[in-house]
């Protein structure tokens, strides 16, 4: 009986050392696949993204065009291109200059903040202490930021980080829109094999998870970056019609605000009182009530785009678009929103799954 028990235990180590040296081997070559992707991985995940939300538009475009996969991407990759990508480049640099400006003006010792004009005499005594801060950083910036140094260090070193980063933003969402390209030619088999490894790592609810990944996208993507993209666009047209000095550095603003749902009303609002109080009457209300139409915009269309397909609160958009912002750029503004989005959905449904059933 010995003899016999000592070959079972003999096979079953020998059955536990094949199987941790297969999977060492196996964790190893994962390791060394993750840090060969690395690099790449915010492109390949922002083009999956840009894919998961022009799929409807390029089958439309592809039974339009009868099969032809190339050109519906290609026009696809054009209308991005045009829309989106070609004015962010402009802007770009018109921010880059207006930096420079900043930089010029600062070592000529001019007036980096216009004084505060006659208007702003009649305003309430309430006032007077914004006034009186006014009117010493025109002056002399430097001793109204030693008055705030703490706020204005914390300030200026988040404006930096963010603003440095948009370039190689822009290039990495070029690069993920050409990915994504690639994608939407070969969406019918990458849909297929997308299928194929959600039934391996949910069996029961892999369709339904992988349905819900695609919702959320959607409806983050159009309800909420789209949104913000729309208000940035109509906030920076106000800002340049308006002759409001550095239009560009506040567009960008307005832009990562209404991502973050905190609401380009931050920037706004203020920049009107700026306007009435060195502008003329008539351009300062046209000003002020452009504000308010482009505040409220996201109340009329973020329902509509959104739709019924996701209810993100405020507080994980806030999280996602922050923290990305923070830990991967000004792409990872964007790219945060929908990857945290898409976190909280699948816990959520993880969830409740036990109860559905």
């Amino acid at each position: 009986m010995e003899p016999s028990g000592t070959g079972s235990s003999d096979f079953n180590i020998t059955n536990i050392i094949d199987t941790l040296i297969r999977l060492g081997i196996l964790f190893l070559l994962i390791s060394l696949c993750i840090d060969i992707v690395k690099p790449f991985s915010f492109v390949l995940i922002w083009g999956v993204i840009i894919a998961i939300v022009f799929y409807p538009i390029y089958k439309k475009l592809n039974k339009l065009f009868r099969g032809h996969r190339t050109l519906s991407a290609i026009l696809i990759v054009l209308g991005i291109l045009s829309i989106l990508v070609i004015p962010a480049w402009f802007l770009t640099g018109s921010i880059i200059t207006e930096i420079d400006q900043l930089r010029e003006l600062y070592s000529k010792g001019d007036n980096l903040i216009p004084p505060p004009g006659e208007t702003v005499k009649a305003w309430p005594t309430f006032l007077k202490p914004v006034v009186d801060l006014w009117q010493l950083a025109s002056d002399n910036l430097g001793a109204a930021v030693m008055q705030h140094k703490d706020e204005f260090t914390k300030l200026g070193s988040w404006l930096l980080s963010a603003l440095s980063s948009l370039g190689s933003g822009l290039s990495q969402f070029l690069i993920s829109v050409i990915i994504a390209a690639f994608f939407l030619v070969n969406s019918d088999s990458l849909i297929s094999s997308s299928q194929k490894l959600f039934n391996r790592l949910a069996p029961s609810n892999g369709g339904t998870y992988s349905e819900l990944i695609v919702n959320t996208i959607q409806a983050v993507v159009k309800g909420v970056l789209g949104v913000a993209v729309i208000q940035a666009a109509l906030a920076g047209l106000g800002l340049y019609l308006a002759g409001v000095p550095y239009a560009g550095v506040w567009t960008v603003l307005c832009l990562m605000l209404s991502i973050t749902q905190i609401g380009s009303w931050v920037i706004l609002f203020p920049i009107s009182f700026y306007e009435f109080a060195t502008n003329d009457l008539l351009t300062a209300i046209l000003f002020l009530v452009w504000v308010i139409f482009v505040t409220s915009v996201d109340n009329f269309l973020t329902p509509y785009l959104m739709g019924r397909k996701s209810t993100v609160p405020s507080f994980v958009l806030f999280i996602g678009a922050t923290g990305g912002l923070m830990s991967m750029g000004f792409l990872g503004l964007f790219l945060g929103a929908v990857l945290f989005s898409i976190g909280y959905s699948l816990f959520i449904a993880w969830m409740n799954a036990d109860t559905q059933n």
